[in-house]
């Protein structure tokens, strides 16, 4: 978290717009807590992490869309045939992950 706030600090300062992806549920096995944050700014630099590794390219595409106007988003994730090696969680679990412009 502390490294996502010291970015999100020095992107702002530079004047770049920031969106922020933060877990707002978890069920079952999930590699990160509710309250795990992720920042992506408009020039596609991330911060931080809301999976494993393994939905985080999602998150990206979802927080441009925000960054380009489109509303915040609630982003669910889980395991299903269809998804498991696409966008899921291999580990069995399931994520909610909200998507929002940041504003001060």
């Amino acid at each position: 978290m502390k490294d996502v706030v010291r970015d999100v600090t020095a992107w702002r300062e530079r004047g770049d717009r920031v969106a922020i992806a933060t877990v707002v549920a978890v069920r079952r096995s999930a590699p990160r807590p509710p309250g795990a944050k992720m920042a992506v700014n408009d020039r596609g630099e991330v911060s931080g992490m809301v999976s494993g590794g393994c939905v985080e390219g999602a998150v990206v595409e979802a927080a441009a869309d925000v960054l380009g106007g489109a509303a915040p988003k609630l982003l669910h994730f889980g395991i299903a045939d269809s998804e498991a090696w696409d966008v899921g969680l291999p580990c069995g679990g399931e994520i909610d992950v909200f998507v929002e412009e940041y504003a001060e």
